[in-house]
């Protein structure tokens, strides 16, 4: 019983204060973690840390296992450093470790000072970065110098760690041959710093809180008052010209209303409502879109209040989570409208729709991984990641998508419109130039990609630079704001193109509101040569991939949004026309 009671007191000790509690007290091991490295140019870019010829402290190996899918998939490799570190007590100037460069190691480090290569770790969760070395261009030529000093600059609060600084030095000259001695230092200080607001430091408020940023928001509203001003007038407009046309319709005899000035909309409605070219499709487009814009408000409401910041993959685990939860979503707005168009293939239908987008991510992110493998980076997806990730779709995505089907046939899959559809359709008369649906397409995407533009750079500098997002606030009100200026712009262009006696206006709405996403995309192309300094195979296909999926993605919620709300404008406008 004793021995029971010791054990239990030891486990106890063990398990009082780590990183995963943060609480610590004297003289207790604190650990640092070794993470990746990579060119500064390309923060996604990473490799191993002890892929360059670094080497490791004398402590005893701890194994790290990944604690979230989102940590995997974002390349964290966590290696013990090997350093010794005890809260709250100082450590002179030590040496942990010598070595030899060999040719190989040299030419290793000459190419990471050379492309000026950082290292990333980790204490208590906290993330530290340094640069591997630098080039003395004082001599001639130039020399390539080494870091191989750690000083550490640790703060405390009571029993928890609230800050922690690096300072490189130790610069010594590489050459094949010499015998390079790594040393650390860790001093530790007092700090007022709240553990709650320690990772404030990491945060920039003065380039995400900018008056850019804060003008870039009110001229986004401006636009949404002018756009819904305009719908409303051309809504109210064309209802009271309606009602007195069909007043003075019904003073007159049959022959006279027979050879009446009925023009514009009202006479394709008897086409207005019939299904689109490839309903199957089109339906799956529309229930992948409902999904992403419902994980998109989520995700975004759940980062204002959880500071996902603070985690290591914590968002991209909760998005891969609160997207799975809302499989039926999908499948009630895909499998009720593919219904209500007539179809009878509902389970392809639903095959289709749930693997839409996880497919296009899995293919492209497939690729990208060939190509992560062959450079040996860190970014290359784990198999048994791989595995979890296809088992989700499996037996969490597929499963819950059906279930949405099912009950969106049931419920809303009786079609209800206002408007017979002719047995034959109305041939399509000829257009002028500027209402030809794929004009209408590319012009509907400009007004939305201007009231997200700033954002979009904002977003960009966080991903692909060194900047933590933090204000999700701002993009839950540009998500509202970009959802309102796609209605009204896809309703606008819509209602040139009815007036057009075109009746194709299912995909021309569902287009022109994912043209904005060819305008991000194109945006992107410009960040990429002009704002970022990336370059090479590995780098450039990672970027333009992922940047490719986060378009695909936008398309199909802004080409949701604008054919919602394009199709609510259609049914009210043809329930106040009154058909024989």
């Amino acid at each position: 019983m004793r021995v029971l009671i010791s054990l239990l007191l030891f486990i106890s000790l063990l398990v009082e204060a780590d990183e995963h509690d943060h609480l610590y007290e004297v003289d207790e091991e604190v650990v640092l973690w070794m993470n990746t490295v990579g060119p500064y140019s390309n923060r996604q870019e990473t490799y191993t840390y002890f892929s360059l010829p670094f080497c490791k402290g004398d402590k005893s190996q701890i194994g790290h296992y990944h604690e979230t899918m989102g940590e995997s998939l974002l390349g964290v490799e966590l290696e013990f450093s090997g350093l010794d570190i005890k809260f709250r007590t100082n450590t002179q100037k030590t040496v942990y470790c010598k070595k030899v460069l060999s040719e190989t190691d040299y030419k290793t480090l000459l190419y990471a000072i050379q492309n000026n290569y950082y290292y990333q770790m980790y204490l208590d969760d906290m993330p530290i970065w340094g640069m591997v070395g630098e080039v003395d261009t004082t001599t001639n030529p130039p020399t390539y110098k080494l870091y191989t000093h750690k000083r550490l600059d640790i703060g405390f609060n009571d029993k928890q760690v609230v800050d922690v600084n690096l300072t490189s030095d130790g610069r010594i000259e590489i050459r094949p041959g010499i015998e390079i001695t790594y040393s650390y230092e860790v001093v530790w200080q007092k700090s007022e710093v709240d553990f709650e607001k320690r990772f404030d430091k990491y945060l920039d408020p003065n380039f995400f809180q900018h008056r850019i940023h804060w003008f870039s928001i009110f001229n986004s509203f401006m636009m949404v008052v002018f756009l819904v001003g305009l719908v409303w007038m051309i809504l109210v407009r064309t209802l009271r010209k309606d009602y007195a046309r069909y007043q003075k319709d019904d003073s007159l005899d049959d022959l006279d209303a027979d050879l009446g000035d009925e023009y514009g909309w009202k006479q394709v409605h008897g086409d207005v409502f019939r299904p689109p070219t490839t309903p199957m499709l089109f339906a799956s487009c529309i229930g992948a879109g409902y999904h992403v814009f419902t994980v998109a408000v989520i995700t975004t409401i759940l980062a204002i209040v959880g500071e996902f910041y603070t985690e290591r993959g914590s968002l991209l685990s909760a998005a891969i989570f609160v997207y799975a939860a809302c499989s039926p979503v999908n499948g009630y707005a895909g499998g009720s409208m593919y219904a209500r168009f007539g179809g009878r293939n509902w389970i392809k239908q639903m095959m289709l729709g749930s693997f839409l987008l996880p497919s296009l991510v899995c293919g492209v992110a497939f690729l990208i991984n060939f190509i992560a493998i062959y450079y040996h980076a860190s970014r290359a997806i784990p198999f048994p990641i791989m595995l979890a990730v296809s088992a989700i779709c499996i037996f969490v995505i597929l499963p819950l998508t059906l279930v949405g089907t099912v009950v969106g046939r049931n419920m809303a899959g009786t079609a209800d419109y206002p408007c017979r559809v002719n047995a034959v359709p109305r041939p399509i008369p000829d257009k002028k130039w500027f209402v030809q649906p794929w004009l209408i397409t590319l012009a509907g995407g400009i007004l939305p990609f201007g009231s997200i533009f700033i954002e979009m750079y904002f977003i960009f500098t966080s991903f692909w630079a060194y900047k933590i997002y933090y204000v999700y606030g701002f993009m839950l009100l540009v998500t509202i704001i970009l959802s309102i200026v796609t209605v009204c712009v896809t309703i606008v262009c819509s209602y040139f193109l009815l007036n057009a006696e075109d009746y194709r206006w299912r995909w021309t709405s569902f287009a022109c509101g994912a043209s904005t996403a060819f305008y991000v995309y194109l945006y992107s192309v410009y960040y990429f040569f002009f704002k970022t300094k990336m370059y090479g195979l590995f780098q450039t296909a990672f970027y333009f991939g992922y940047m490719g999926i986060f378009a695909a993605a936008l398309g199909l919620m802004t080409g949701t949004i604008g054919y919602v709300g394009t199709a609510k404008f259609v049914r009210t406008i043809y329930q106040t026309v009154k058909i024989d």
